[in-house]
């Protein structure tokens, strides 16, 4: 979560009562406008709170049109309503619970059924609060698996997690939160994700794992597991170093089983020893849910595994925090059950569909460069044209938040810094009506962005919220 400081200024800041917002008298709730920044002192009606927090809350962007994110903005209602009646149900209290539990255990069944586990019975797997807690215990399974065949030399030797740097920045979290040197593959020509023989290249006796992401979020690419763990098998032959991977699928692992069956990524390749993935982006689950599933028990050393005596039962629990809602898993299931396979690959293949289309019509507008095209994660990204100069992706995201479209610009990492992009995600909700008419509000901006003199954004570190 980010951090946040108290207001600057001196004066305190106070909301403005609307008198129709109160709810017999209209000048009751107006008799002290509540502050913003300390507890106020009397309590309001609710309708008064609602409509106060509701009005703010207008200057958001709308959801639905932002393309920067990854995360689910739309369900069905019967879904909503599901998360409703669950969301006083607090998810570690197994005992109280056991249906909901119930249901997350089946999630974990159908996610190791669906990853090609060699024996979905043996596999383990927890919910999460979304994908960036599912890496920290799946980095957490790594280090420990690393420090007990290495017992002789840790706490002296200090391990590495090789990965590319295009990672999301859970992982760089991860090893400064845990004390592991990050070993980051650079970016290379027009290559934007990790290559396996510099990734093998970079492990040693320290290394304590490799992170393949299947889906990078930089350009929607997926990350070559397969050859990642043909590099890593020949490395074994030549030094003896047996280094397990990790597939961060925080949104491809949730893609590409259903539209890209024939892509070897997942517990198919031996080396794989743990998914993550994230309900709540193409799981189709609103915020925030995640999975994290390992082989089988030995991947997941037993030593992590709590088990507490709380209100009554026994509770084998692996996570960062402790309470928290069982709406998003319950959530989860109810797509599990109401799409199955079929209509998940309807649905992803609708995304696909309206990526690869948008991208095209994107292309032929002349301006832009594509890097990706949406066939691989629903998602692409592309640049200005090298004889384009009078406005760059900046100009473009800038203006096409005019319109309300939130499309993110922003700079890739280290050695290929000089290259600047736009990322559309297509998530499903954005449809090809939507895209269409995102096509053409950025045809229709194009003759005032020609007109420039130069691209206008001077700071462009601030040109856009987006991080990575």
């Amino acid at each position: 979560m980010p951090l946040h400081e108290g207001p600057r200024q001196a004066a305190e800041s106070r909301l403005s009562v609307n008198p129709f917002y109160g709810p017999a008298n209209p000048l009751g709730d107006m008799a002290e406008a509540p502050p913003t920044h300390r507890l106020p002192e009397q309590p309001i009606a609710p309708a008064t709170a609602h409509q106060l927090v509701r009005d703010e809350l207008m200057l958001d962007g709308n959801a639905r049109l932002n393309l920067a994110t990854f995360v689910t903005t739309w369900m069905e209602p019967e879904a909503g309503l599901l998360m409703a009646e669950c969301r006083d149900k607090n998810m570690i209290d197994k005992d109280e619970y056991p249906r909901t539990a119930e249901l997350e255990r089946r999630c974990v069944a159908m996610l190791a059924d669906l990853w090609n586990a060699p024996d979905p019975a043996r596999a383990v797997g927890c919910s999460t609060t979304g994908s960036s807690e599912a890496c920290m215990l799946a980095g957490m399974a790594l280090k420990r698996r690393w420090a007990k065949r290495n017992a002789d030399r840790y706490p002296g030797a200090r391990p590495n997690l090789v990965m590319g740097v295009n990672v999301q920045v859970c992982w760089e979290k991860f090893c400064n939160f845990w004390e592991v040197e990050a070993r980051l593959v650079p970016m290379e020509g027009e290559r934007f994700h990790l290559d396996p023989r510099t990734a093998a290249e970079r492990c040693d006796e320290n290394t304590i794992g490799v992170v393949g992401v299947l889906g990078s979020t930089f350009d929607g690419s997926y990350e070559p597991v397969a050859d990642l763990c043909a590099a890593l098998d020949a490395l074994q032959e030549r030094t003896g170093l047996d280094i397990p991977v990790h597939v961060d699928g925080a949104s491809g692992a949730m893609v590409a089983p259903f539209i890209d069956e024939d892509l070897v990524w997942d517990f198919r390749l031996p080396r794989v020893a743990s998914i993550n993935t994230s309900g709540h982006k193409y799981g189709l689950v609103y915020p925030g849910v995640g999975w994290a599933l390992w082989r089988d028990a030995e991947a997941l050393p037993e030593e992590l595994v709590f088990r507490v005596n709380y209100l009554g039962g026994d509770m084998p629990t692996f996570a960062l925090n402790f309470s928290r809602p069982g709406a998003q898993v319950v959530a989860q299931y109810y797509t599990f059950l109401r799409l199955g396979r079929q209509g998940y690959r309807a649905v992803q293949q609708a995304a696909r569909d309206v990526a690869t289309g948008l991208a095209g019509r994107i292309e032929a507008l002349g301006d832009f460069r594509l890097l990706t095209r949406g066939d691989e994660l629903p998602v692409f990204a592309f640049t200005t044209a090298p004889e384009v100069t009078a406005y760059d992706v900046f100009d473009v995201s800038r203006r096409l938040r005019e319109h309300g479209w939130l499309v993110p610009a922003y700079t890739f990492p280290e050695n290929r810094q000089d290259l600047s992009v736009l990322r559309v995600v297509c998530r499903n909700g954005f449809s090809a009506d939507l895209a269409d008419l995102l096509a053409q509000d950025l045809e229709r901006l194009l003759p005032d962005l020609r007109r420039q003199p130069r691209p206008l954004t001077e700071d462009k570190g601030a040109a856009t919220g987006f991080h990575h």
